[in-house]
């Protein structure tokens, strides 16, 4: 009997471990952004798809904090970040912009990656 419960515990433990392995592995970035480089008069727009023409789904003011990462698509792999010239990484993201899906204040879109940067949440 002991021998079953102690197989039990270890399964359950491997199982576990595991899980924790994936969800480590499917991270993509920081848990939560601040918006950066939007001026002050104006916002970030929140999308309805990862395209500038989507349906607006809301805004986030410049400056913002605890903007929830939910993954991003796009940008520069590591490879072409660390081998291209700056003029070579410019004309990539206009091909292939980088856009990130966020959950703000009960909101949940795509936004461009360009205008954000790692924040934090206290709430």
């Amino acid at each position: 009997m002991h021998l079953v419960a102690g197989v039990a515990l270890y399964v359950l433990a491997l199982g576990t471990g595991l899980g924790a392995a994936t969800a480590l592995a499917e991270a993509d970035g920081p848990d939560f952004y601040r918006v950066v480089d939007v001026a002050a008069d104006d916002v970030l727009n929140i999308r309805a798809q990862p395209d500038a023409s989507a349906p607006k789904m809301g805004s986030i003011p410049p400056g913002a904090d605890c903007v929830r990462n939910l993954g991003c698509r796009g940008g520069l792999s590591f490879e072409e970040f660390t081998t291209l010239n700056d003029a070579e990484k410019a004309s990539r993201l206009k091909e292939n912009p980088r856009w990130c899906r966020i959950e703000y204040r009960g909101t949940t879109g795509w936004v461009a990656g360009r205008y954000l940067a790692e924040g934090a949440c206290s709430e």
